[in-house]
């Protein structure tokens, strides 16, 4: 008896663990994207690419205007939701967001990728 009583309070406290645990990496994934992260559609255009469409996720209304400041890009518009993936040429998965390109040379744009330190999809 003493031995089936241990036996169910260890795996309680293996459930317990294992709960909390679960509990904080979601809690720690949900912490690293914002609440309004949506994405931002813009002109993408500086000194050695462009001008492409472009979007980029995620990414909230004030990145998105930051976005739309930077270098020659313009038309910066944020949405809610994920960039859209028809008619993508490639993607460049960065650090902390995903690029879309929706024009351009695809083997161009991955060089650029690798330049970004990202991973390049072609296609979407």
């Amino acid at each position: 008896m003493t031995l089936l009583r241990n036996s169910l309070m260890l795996a309680a406290v293996v459930v317990i663990v294992a709960l909390l645990v679960s509990a904080r990496a979601t809690q720690a994934v949900a912490s690293d994207t914002p609440a309004d992260a949506g994405h931002c559609a813009f002109m993408l255009k500086n000194q050695w690419a462009g001008p492409f469409k472009a979007c980029v996720a995620p990414a909230t209304a004030d990145k998105c205007a930051e976005i739309g400041k930077t270098d020659e890009n313009s038309a910066a518009a944020w949405s809610a939701g994920a960039c859209p993936t028809a008619g993508v040429v490639g993607s460049c998965k960065r650090s902390k967001d995903t690029l879309y390109y929706y024009e351009g040379d695809a083997s161009g744009l991955e060089l650029g990728c690798g330049f970004q330190s990202g991973e390049w999809k072609t296609g979407g």
